[in-house]
């Protein structure tokens, strides 16, 4: 075994011990993140970047920056720490305004700025923490119970599984595209007939936090019907025939009705209106869930009204049109 291989096994053994390690001759003159990274094959560049910039890596006892340069012959200890997506996830005491719940399924109307699940810069406070405060028992069911979700700011009905049977029989349905959700949207522009937008969507081809209709993206199909018109803007009802990611507000987008207060799909929000101009969020609420109960069997609709920030929107559209 070779010095190196050893060093490698020893931190393999121990990951929670602070990792000692020496930078071979054969490193010389290359940045210390390189060197690292050859040394230590198991972690990302990356997440040794993470390590060297939080002061957890010391050379010769020396704390040195990403791009300094090691000549071989140091000596290096590494303080690794985990990543929070590598930590489990933690209880925590957040409100639920639970719909309707038994023994199998749990149904609630998500608020805005919720975020569903643990990810980068939302590790805690999601609606997944807040599950499993308040029902236990869920640690034992993959992802809390949670089949599908809503964006940040997207408020409405959600159903999460209480069972592994349960949770299976949801995704199920989900893949077979009979669970039914219906969205309200406020868009800009004037929508003038109902209709249907089935075009493909997959990640934006550069700028990578965006989706976007692409050829080469997964079946993606929306129904949208026209409940209010107003002067500028339109009031719809959308019906999701598939479950990809952002759908409604790329659709939208696409056919040239982007929602009012998306800011990641709309930039320019130069509408002569206050409300719509400084509406905070994409004017988006999943206002109709139905599914097949997956133990009954029984047919099982639900829906709730919109949050008080959209109900507001509607009256200053209503308003506007009246001056």
């Amino acid at each position: 075994m070779t010095s190196s291989e050893k060093q490698l096994t020893d931190y393999t053994l121990n990951m929670d011990a602070a990792i000692e390690l020496e930078i071979p001759f054969s490193s010389g003159g290359v940045r210390l993140d390189s060197a690292l990274a050859s040394l230590m094959p198991d972690y990302s560049r990356s997440r040794i970047q993470d390590w060297i910039k939080q002061s957890l890596v010391q050379v010769n006892g020396r704390v040195l920056g990403v791009k300094d340069k090691v000549w071989g012959g140091e000596k290096v200890t590494v303080q690794p720490e985990p990543h929070p997506a590598e930590l489990p996830a933690v209880a925590e005491d957040i409100p639920l305004d639970i719909i309707y719940e038994d023994d199998s399924i749990l149904v609630l109307n998500k608020p805005v700025g919720l975020v569903v699940h643990p990810g980068s810069g939302n590790w805690q406070g999601t609606l997944l923490n807040a599950l499993l405060f308040y029902f236990p028992a869920i640690t034992h069911v993959p992802r809390a119970g949670i089949v599908h979700r809503l964006d940040k700011d997207t408020s409405g009905l959600m159903v999460v599984a209480k069972t592994l049977t349960a949770q299976t029989h949801l995704v199920r349905q989900l893949q077979s595209r009979s669970v039914k959700r219906e969205y309200l949207a406020v868009t800009h522009g004037v929508v003038e007939h109902d209709g249907v937008v089935d075009a493909p969507i997959g990640r934006h081809p550069t700028q990578r936090i965006k989706m976007a209709v692409v050829s080469n993206g997964r079946e993606a199909v929306t129904r949208y019907t026209v409940l209010r018109r107003f002067a500028r803007h339109s009031l719809l009802r959308c019906a999701l025939e598939t479950g990809r990611t952002h759908q409604i507000r790329v659709h939208m987008t696409s056919i040239g009705y982007p929602l009012v207060g998306d800011a990641t799909y709309h930039r320019g929000q130069n509408s002569a209106l206050s409300c719509v101009r400084d509406f905070p969020r994409q004017a988006l609420h999943a206002t109709q869930l139905g599914l097949v109960h997956p133990v009954t069997g029984e047919d099982m609709v639900w829906q709730v009204d919109p949050p008080a920030d959209f109900a507001d929107l509607l009256i200053c559209l209503e308003s506007a049109e009246l001056l």
